[in-house]
């Protein structure tokens, strides 16, 4: 059913609107707060350290996020006591932005974020990651499938509210978390996941 999510009718929302839209069902959750995300690379042009990424600049983008900690952590410690669990489908080589992400949302997971990691090798079935949506479950209220444009820049959403889709969907992603390795233990286990310089750190401090 996720490969075949854009296929199903939905409200057409642009950036603006989703974020929008999106709010209050967040603050109302009653349930589990689902994210599924399987492009490599995406583009966050309004934050500091994505735009230090963005010129090269690895020591400067992390500073930034360790500087930022509370603030990357606050909706997680302040969210209204439900579960908030994400998968994210990996693919090697790494690409710049998803070690980036990974170093990221790693202050998320720290913060009580369920954050489990996929190697799109073992989606099965010979399922290509490039077809699966990006998609956010809120519950059973609401599902978005969330859009980007050519170059990974946020462009809108699909609001869906079709119980039947929601629930399949939410199965489905289930089964890809239950599959999925913690991402803490995942940095543990693979440096190649890590930004450059905590690589390089790494192999001099052996």
């Amino acid at each position: 059913m996720l490969d075949d999510v854009s296929r199903h009718r939905a409200e057409n929302l642009s950036a603006e609107q989703y974020l929008s839209d999106f709010w209050p069902y967040f603050q109302n959750l009653e349930g589990v707060f689902w994210k599924l995300e399987c492009r490599q690379s995406f583009k966050e042009p309004r934050n500091p350290s994505w735009q230090a990424l963005d010129r090269g600049d690895w020591h400067e983008a992390l500073r930034i996020v360790d500087e930022t900690r509370q603030e990357i952590q606050a909706p997680i410690l302040e969210a209204p006591g439900f579960p908030m669990r994400r998968v994210r489908v990996v693919e090697r080589p790494y690409t710049p932005y998803l070690q980036w992400e990974l170093y990221f949302i790693r202050l998320r997971a720290e913060a009580g974020e369920q954050v489990r990691i996929l190697d799109a090798d073992a989606l099965g079935r010979g399922r290509d990651h490039r077809s699966l949506p990006e998609l956010v479950i809120l519950g059973s209220s609401v599902m978005y499938e969330v859009l980007y444009d050519t170059g990974g820049t946020l462009s809108g959403a699909r609001k869906i509210v079709d119980p039947r889709l929601m629930e399949s969907c939410r199965h489905e992603v289930e089964d890809l978390f239950s599959r999925a390795e913690d991402l803490l233990t995942f940095l543990e286990n693979d440096r190649a996941a890590l930004p450059p310089p905590l690589q390089t750190a790494g192999r001099e401090s052996r």
